[in-house]
């Protein structure tokens, strides 16, 4: 249990592999690709006759409870995690967007795109449970009553990998001399890879130390948990190489984006921009041969107990599933099967973005941005988004851009980055100042280039 923990954890840290990917360089005036991951209706906004999108990468890791700077500490990171009652979030992000093509054709724009998402979470997860799970000394061991913490709902860790190929349209609608409307739809074709999933709902229970054995023991228990896995994901959760082994897979989900922006001209551009879409809306299915989805209803009563220090140990999913079904077996507690699925289907993380970009002065614009998740990341069939606010300030003269992200997100909260872009090529950070002036809860890097023609 404890390198499941650890997995999105530390090694994310350590990679300096929060969400809102391409932040800044997705909202550019310099048209492409790249603004389709916030609006397909900015595709209408493509100047050029061909776009050529090469490969842009985005990683990112945010918490609520760890700095970075932490990591480097001779502070056991374990305390750090479990410290105080606060339920521990983590989200690991690696967006990968391949190669493709956008056209402009009179009116209208089209674009075929590709993409690799990579996702890892532990999401509402109790540091007291956990620090217990894990063998950490941070909380007294004695005694955990759990009867007061039912507001926790479903605790989760969760991974996904899944593929995209998407087919983009958009045009203006209407124009007249002073303002202009586009509108876009991008249809994405989805590719899941692997998958793997454990809830814990509705947890109840008391944690005794046994004064005999030693061992700690959960007792007068109840929870609605949930074990899903796929593909190589359902061997081992805990490897970094479990999440590259298996990026695209047999096609099985369809998800749609669909966006407009309101633009007030100014000469050849405009004085102000404004955009709203509706992204991921979507599911797939996964029906990998070795994965299943399987709800059970955990009780414990009377003299049944569950001993705790096997977990320390644990490395993937299906064996903590084997080991509770094994405990039932010998009468030590109730663990009865609610619901079992071979294929199984992931929604995807749907949000809604709105965002406004305002030209203050000659070269100089400001843009106002939020992403706001549509649904709660504790549904065990729910792949995790993230709601984000941000403010980007940008200066730009044709081929070169600097900008300045100032962020703020509900796992990290607050982040200052900056990025550039140069011809074609891009690089920045929603958080490489916060990194630098303090000891930021998220790390982010993104970079890609792209070309245009005629």
């Amino acid at each position: 249990m404890k390198k499941i923990f650890f997995m999105v954890a530390l090694t994310s840290f350590m990679s300096v592999i929060a969400q809102e990917h391409f932040g800044g360089i997705s909202t550019s005036k310099r048209v492409g690709i790249i603004n389709l991951e916030v609006n397909p209706s900015e595709l209408a906004n493509l100047k050029n006759h061909f776009e050529i999108q090469l490969l842009s990468t985005s990683f990112s890791v945010s918490n609520n409870k760890v700095g970075f700077k932490d990591v480097n500490s001779d502070t056991n990171i374990e305390n750090l995690l479990f410290a105080g009652t606060k339920p521990v979030n983590f989200n690991f992000n690696c967006e990968s967007v391949g190669p493709g093509v956008a056209v402009r054709l009179l009116k209208w724009r089209f674009a075929v795109t590709s993409k690799v998402n990579l996702k890892a979470g532990i999401i509402n997860v109790d540091p007291i449970l956990a620090s217990y799970l894990t063998g950490s000394d941070v909380h007294a061991i004695p005694v955990g009553d759990f009867r007061d913490r039912t507001f926790l709902s479903n605790q989760r860790f969760n991974g996904t990998i899944w593929g995209e190929v998407g087919f983009a349209v958009a045009r203006k609608v209407w124009e007249n001399e002073k303002a202009l409307l586009n509108a876009g739809i991008n249809i994405k074709l989805l590719f899941p890879g692997s998958y793997a999933n454990m809830g814990v709902g509705n947890f109840q229970g008391t944690i005794t130390n046994d004064v005999t054995s030693g061992d700690l023991l959960l007792t007068d228990a109840d929870a609605d948990v949930n074990f899903a896995y796929s593909g190589s994901l359902a061997k081992n959760f805990t490897s970094s190489n479990q999440y590259t082994s298996s990026l695209y897979g047999n096609f099985d989900g369809l998800a749609t984006d669909i966006g407009v922006d309101y633009q007030l001209k100014k000469g050849n551009s405009y004085k102000l921009k404004v955009g709203a879409s509706i992204m991921n809306m979507g599911s797939m299915t996964f029906n990998d041969r070795d994965n299943i989805s399987t709800t059970y209803k955990l009780k414990i009563s009377g003299p049944q107990s569950l001993v705790l220090n096997y977990f320390d140990g644990v490395e993937d999913i299906p064996a903590i599933k084997q080991h509770l079904i094994d405990e039932a077996a010998q009468g030590n507690i109730e663990f009865t099967e609610i619901t079992s699925n071979k294929d199984f289907k992931v929604n995807l993380p749907t949000t809604f973005n709105l965002y406004a970009d305002v030209n203050l002065i000659s070269k100089l614009n400001v843009t106002l941005f939020t992403q706001q998740k549509l649904h709660s990341n504790t549904s065990n069939s729910q792949i995790t988004a993230q709601t984000i606010y941000s403010i980007t300030p940008r200066f730009g003269i044709g081929f070169f851009e600097a900008y300045m992200p100032i962020s703020y997100n509900d796992f990290s909260g607050s982040n200052v980055g900056l990025g550039y872009r140069l011809g074609g090529f891009f690089m920045g950070s929603n958080s490489v100042l916060s990194a630098m002036s303090s000891n930021p809860k998220q790390v982010d890097l993104y970079f890609g280039f792209r070309f245009a023609i005629l």
